[in-house]
C-alpha cells in the first residue's frame, strides 16, 4: 500500500480508488487491478476486463454553472428515502438499500454539506441528487453519486450538481477525484466539462 505522501503526488495514477478506501478494502484473489500502463491484452485470456477512468480536479478554478428553473438544497435525514428513489430510478441494474445509506452517513468520510438535491422549481419536484465524501486525512473530496432521473436528462442538471459539489468541496479540501466506467462516455464528458482532468485508466480484471 502506498503512503499518503506517495498517494498525494499522483492520486489517480497511484491508486484505482481513493486513499481512504484503499486502507480498508482488500482485493479478492480472483481479481486483479492494473493501471493502463501495466495492462496487456494477454491478460484477457484468463480475465474479463472492465476499465474505469479516474480524474482529478485541483479546485483552483471553480466552475460556476446555473440552470434557470432548478435550485439546489442540502439534503437531510428526512430526504434519505427520496435520494434512494432518485438513484434507483436512474439505474436498471443497480439500487441503493436503506442499510447502504445509513452506512454511508455513519462513515468517517461523511459530510452533511456534500449531500444535495436538485428541485424543479416550477413543479416543486426533486429530480436529481449528488453525494460526495470528504477524506480529511488526505484533504480529498470524492464524488460518489451524481444522478438525474431519466426524464430530466439533457437539461444540464448533471453539470449543475457537479459544479455545486466542487464549490462546496473547495472550502474543505485540496483536490477532488471521481471515477466511472470508461465505456460510459457521457459521465466522463460531464466531469471534464466541469474541470476534471487526467488520463488514468484502471482495469478491473476478474477471472473467467
Amino acid at each position: 500500500m502506498p503512503t499518503l505522501s506517495e498517494y498525494l503526488k499522483d492520486p489517480c495514477g497511484t491508486l484505482s480508488i481513493p486513499y481512504h478506501k484503499n486502507k480498508v478494502i482488500a482485493v479478492p484473489q480472483s481479481m486483479m487491478i492494473v493501471h493502463n500502463r501495466d495492462f496487456s491484452p494477454d491478460l484477457l485470456e484468463g480475465y474479463t476486463d472492465e476499465p474505469y477512468f479516474r480524474l482529478k480536479h485541483d479546485l483552483k478554478s471553480i466552475p460556476c454553472i446555473a440552470r434557470p428553473g432548478f435550485s439546489v438544497r442540502t439534503a437531510d435525514n428526512k430526504d434519505l428515502s427520496l435520494i434512494a428513489d432518485i438513484i434507483n430510478r436512474s439505474y436498471n441494474d443497480l439500487s441503493i438499500t436503506e442499510n447502504r445509506r445509513e452506512t454511508m452517513r455513519a462513515s468517517p468520510v461523511f459530510d452533511k454539506d456534500l449531500w444535495i438535491i436538485v428541485i424543479d422549481d416550477a413543479a416543486d419536484r426533486p429530480i436529481a441528487c449528488g453525494i460526495a465524501e470528504l477524506d480529511n486525512e488526505a484533504r480529498e473530496g470524492i464524488l460518489e453519486w451524481i444522478q438525474v432521473v431519466p426524464e430530466y436528462r439533457g437539461c444540464g442538471v448533471g453539470s449543475l450538481i457537479v459544479s455545486e459539489l466542487i464549490k462546496r468541496i473547495s472550502k474543505k479540501a485540496d483536490f477532488a477525484t471521481v471515477s466511472g466506467k470508461a465505456r460510459d462516455i457521457y459521465p466522463e464528458k460531464l466531469y471534464r466539462k466541469c474541470g476534471f482532468s487526467g488520463n488514468d485508466i484502471w482495469h478491473i480484471l476478474r477471472q473467467k
